[in-house]
């Protein structure tokens, strides 16, 4: 099923997805770019966290990296749930498609076999009393 698409919304705005009360908008939100961000940072902080303990640096810069790490295991956890509301809202806009792979091979998706299997389905034991 094909939507028309409003005028008056910007083409960022997933159709029938809602965030915070209100429809979803990409540009509102943390891109691809602050994502690797964060992960770089946390992947070095994690790292150098456990370093720090060991090599007797200061306690306050100790205690200060492992703060950080809790806090971008926070960012980044909230930046993946995003990113992946973003998915789940292009996926639902294009309804179901086809596999790439079965494009190829020609194979039945599931919901093809299903829709032929419907009106076999109604023909049981009890169809020819």
């Amino acid at each position: 099923m094909a939507h028309a698409s409003n005028p008056l919304k910007p083409p960022s705005v997933k159709a029938d997805v809602e965030y915070k009360g209100g429809p979803l908008d990409a540009e509102k939100g943390p891109g691809l770019g602050c994502f690797w961000l964060q992960i770089v940072v946390l992947a070095v902080t994690i790292f150098l966290a456990p370093l720090s303990a060991a090599w007797n640096w200061p306690v306050p810069i100790v205690i200060f990296l492992f703060a950080l790490v809790i806090i971008l295991l926070l960012f980044v956890g909230q930046t993946i749930i995003f990113l992946l509301r973003l998915v789940a809202a292009d996926r639902r806009a294009d309804a179901r498609r086809r596999p790439m792979s079965s494009t190829e091979t020609r194979t039945k998706t599931v919901g093809e076999i299903e829709d032929e299997g419907a009106p076999a389905a109604d023909s049981g034991p009890d169809a020819d009393t």
